[in-house]
C-alpha cells in the first residue's frame, strides 16, 4: 500500500504551485494550518542546501472534529501533510498523505469512515491539479 498520492504539474512554477494547491485544498474544505519551507529551514538550522520543498499542513475541521471524537490521540496524525517539491529538471511534484495508510496502526473501527472520506477528498485534490 502506498502512503501517498502524487502528480506532477507541468504548467506551474514552484510558487504558483503552492498557491494552486492551497486553492484546490480550499475547494475540498481544507485550510492550510502550517507551511514549512524545508529548504530555508535546513539552510538556517544546519547550513545545508536543499531543493525547493514545502510542507503544507492541511486540515478539514469537520473531519478533524469527527476523528478526534472517535480517538483523542489521533491528533498525532493531524494535520494531513501535502508536499510541493521542485525536482532538478524543474518539474514540480505535489504529494498528499493517504490517511488510510497513516491511520492503519490505530485499532479503532470508527476512524475508517473518516479516513476514507478524507482520502477521497485528498485524492480528488491531487487528481484535479
Amino acid at each position: 500500500m502506498s502512503y501517498y498520492f502524487n502528480t506532477t504539474l507541468k504548467d506551474r512554477d514552484f510558487e504558483e504551485a503552492i498557491e494552486y494547491v492551497t486553492d484546490e485544498l480550499k475547494k475540498e474544505g481544507f485550510g492550510v494550518l502550517t507551511e514549512i519551507d524545508v529548504k530555508q529551514t535546513l539552510k538556517n538550522k544546519i547550513d545545508v542546501d536543499f531543493k525547493k520543498y514545502t510542507i503544507l499542513g492541511a486540515c478539514n475541521p469537520h473531519f478533524a472534529h469527527k476523528a478526534l471524537q472517535s480517538e483523542d490521540k489521533i491528533g498525532v496524525f493531524l494535520p494531513c501533510n501535502v508536499i510541493v517539491e521542485e525536482h532538478e529538471n524543474g518539474e514540480v511534484e505535489v504529494s498528499a498523505v493517504d490517511p488510510i495508510a497513516s491511520m492503519s496502526a490505530v485499532t479503532n473501527d470508527s476512524l475508517g469512515e473518516v479516513a476514507t472520506e478524507v482520502r477521497d477528498k485528498l485524492e480528488g485534490v491531487i487528481r484535479n491539479l
